[in-house]
């Protein structure tokens, strides 16, 4: 297996992974061959007669799996981004493998034993603040992995850590072939009346990559609210298209999560008792900037109140518009249509007729990259001869201000059969100094693909993601860390968001919006009114987003303070009763997500109890926009402040005292609560 392309680092620039050359028959071997040659790595350290060093323990344990992390990062993004049969049977195999492999690391009592000593003399060793990060959190790390624990403690615990694993796995793959399967296909194009031309000429070539050409396909996002329900005026349609949205996974056929995430749950219980913790949340909580349950429930319950008057309020003008169709009683899949009426009205806001403003090239080239120029210095230029995992995936490579080589940006931005609902950011190749790595990232976006020679409209929600997940990437190109534990978005899940929440702002800073939204036929700005208009229409229908997302957030507190002996019905009856415990219990406005496609928490474990994060992290993120603001903006000057003082950390230093030398205090609420209207009306 000597051609196997994973068992020696990539050649091609920035070490990017050599896509073209992979197949699905070397990642076995390459898994095999990493686990064994990390095995031997770690055991060295384990077994060295002399006293632990930082060199000789923590150093190594850094560089070591170098082969696995290569295998490893490529099938994670090649699972999300473009699977297959193929990919998902290597996936199911390997990843409770994976696993127990961890395991092995985390629970050898003698590699403990080192890292300890090594916690025990910290003060003494002369360490840099990054050497006392690693120490500090090595430590962390091992002691909530288990490392203390009683052997048959630690049996047990291997045994939990393998099986969710699995379920992890298990639950992807039928969520990803459920928003397939349940996707609304219409016949007769007359039902699509209110669907922007290119909307419904996507939906047509969806149709016809799913092999059913002359209907048109409304393909379903991750979220339960669909971006189509806000246009079309066929009422039954936008029922239908909920219906199918909301029913996902939970419709008793193969692809129905129940039992998964049911067991999910209790084995996240059990583990969390047996590490010596009531529950789920207040294990993954403790190692959060939040730090208790208390904390993050605390948050919630401030805000629920104010979002759910607000929704209602907003309600009620949308109940009045709908009487003008007889469209009474209102429904939640009413909602979205009444609301952009209601926009279209009050504010002469039509989210149709700004979508030729929004062309994907131009914003991504005029507005993302723009900002990242004029705030950081930033070069992008396009690689055409540097291949993805895609034939739509762009790669860009990033220089600083100087023509300094920094990175790799890959740009996926279409969605597909074969990729997962949602949007992300993946670090192909971690910045660090210790390894003398750049970084390579990815970012994911599932945008309707129109005909080729068509142009790609967006919305503004899908503007928006756009520059959030580019502040994502912003954050893993300009890491500045030796360690690569610490690379970028290596960071608390509650703190990981700030960053990306922060880079929003640009899409509507004037200077951005006047570069980028641009008429895609006549070449003609958007006029300055319009903006004006947009922008005071930021604050409406904020109820009903800050609502449905606190609904999400307090449904995954909900499974994840269970006790393992609880007693837990359906998923109905469950999600109803902690909707209602914790106030969010409205019809008209779902949860963001159902339990049973809610992939943030049961697809994996980073944001299982810490959905609450996206609104923690808004607290620094609106708090931030007011200190851009208040430096005069897009100068660059203060984008080399944030850079330097916050981006640049990653992981290497607790991420609030980063905080706070950036910002010279603690953060304050109140621009979050103003920015989200979160006063009663």
């Amino acid at each position: 297996m000597s051609e196997n392309p994973f068992f020696a680092p990539s050649e091609l620039p920035y070490q990017l992974p050599p896509f073209r050359e992979i197949e699905p028959g070397h990642y076995l071997p390459a898994f095999e061959r990493g686990m064994a040659e990390q095995r031997a790595e770690v055991a060295a350290v384990a077994a060295d007669p002399r006293p632990p060093t930082l060199e000789n323990t923590l150093v190594a344990l850094e560089r070591s799996g170098r082969l696995l992390w290569r295998v490893s990062v490529v099938l994670s993004t090649m699972s999300g981004a473009h699977t297959s049969e193929a990919i998902q049977r290597i996936e199911a195999e390997i990843e409770p493998r994976l696993a127990a492999h961890s395991d092995a690391i985390l629970l050898d009592r003698r590699l403990y034993e080192r890292i300890s000593a090594l916690y025990e003399e910290r003060d003494g060793l002369d360490l840099d603040a990054e050497s006392r990060r690693l120490v500090e959190r090595y430590h962390t790390e091992f002691v909530r992995a288990g490392a203390r624990l009683s052997t048959s403690e630690q049996g047990r615990l291997r045994e939990l850590n393998t099986e969710l694993a699995g379920l992890y796995a298990d639950f992807r793959a039928k969520l990803l072939a459920e928003t397939n399967d349940v996707a609304v296909l219409v016949d007769d194009p007359a039902r699509l009346a209110g669907l922007p031309t290119d909307a419904v000429t996507a939906a047509a070539e969806a149709a016809r990559a799913r092999g059913l050409p002359g209907g048109y396909l409304l393909t379903l996002i991750l979220a339960t609210a669909q971006p189509a329900s806000a246009a079309l005026h066929d009422r039954n349609l936008r029922e239908r298209l909920h219906k199918a949205s909301v029913s996902r996974c939970g419709r008793g056929n193969g692809n129905d999560t129940g039992e998964t995430v049911l067991r999910i749950v209790r084995l996240r219980a059990e583990r969390a008792r047996l590490l010596g913790y009531p529950h789920h949340a207040a294990y993954v909580i403790e190692d959060n900037t939040a730090g208790s349950v208390d904390a993050a429930q605390g948050m919630l319950a401030r805000l629920i109140p104010a979002a759910v008057a607000n929704a209602a309020a907003e309600a009620a003008h949308l109940r009045a518009a709908a009487a003008h169709d007889s469209a009474l009683p209102l429904h939640a899949w009413d909602w979205a249509y009444y609301a952009e009426r209601v926009r279209r009205d009050r504010y002469a806001v039509d989210e149709s007729m700004l979508r030729p403003y929004f062309e994907l090239g131009r914003v991504l080239r005029d507005g993302v990259f723009y900002a990242a120029t004029r705030l950081y210095g930033l070069r992008f230029t396009e690689r055409r001869d540097l291949a993805g995992y895609h034939e739509d995936v762009r790669v860009f490579e990033v220089a600083e201000e100087d023509g300094t080589p920094l990175g790799l940006f890959l740009a996926d931005l279409y969605t597909r059969d074969s990729k997962r609902g949602g949007a992300w950011a993946h670090a192909l190749v971690r910045q660090s100094r210790l390894l003398g790595t750049a970084p390579v990232v990815v970012n994911n976006l599932n945008i309707a693909k129109p005909p080729a020679g068509q142009p790609t409209l967006l919305t503004r929600d899908e503007v928006r993601t756009l520059f959030h997940e580019f502040g994502h990437a912003l954050h893993a190109l300009l890491s500045d860390v030796s360690y690569p534990r610490f690379s970028g978005t290596r960071v608390p899940s509650d703190f990981v968001e700030f960053p990306s929440q922060v880079n929003e702002m640009w899409l509507q800073w004037p200077e951005v919006l006047a570069n980028y939204a641009v008429h895609h036929e006549t070449g003609e700005p958007l006029p300055a009114d319009v903006a004006g208009r947009v922008r005071a229409a930021a604050r409406f229908n904020q109820g009903f987003k800050t609502t449905e997302y606190l609904a999400a957030a307090a449904l995954d507190l909900a499974w994840h303070t269970v006790d393992a002996g609880d007693p837990v019905g359906d998923l109905a009856d469950f999600e109803a009763a902690a909707l209602a415990r914790a106030g969010v219990a409205v019809e008209l406005v779902p949860p963001r997500y159902r339990s049973a496609y809610f992939r943030h928490i049961f697809g994996g474990s980073m944001y299982s109890a810490g959905y609450y994060s996206y609104i923690w992290s808004e607290v620094l993120d609106a708090d931030t926009v007011e200190w851009f603001t208040e430096q005069g903006g897009l100068l660059r000057e203060a984008g080399e402040r944030f850079r330097r003082g916050l981006l640049a950390a990653g992981g290497s230093a607790d991420p609030m005292d980063v905080y706070r030398a950036f910002r010279g205090r603690d953060p304050e609420i109140e621009p979050l609560l103003a920015r989200r209207g979160l006063t009663p009306p």
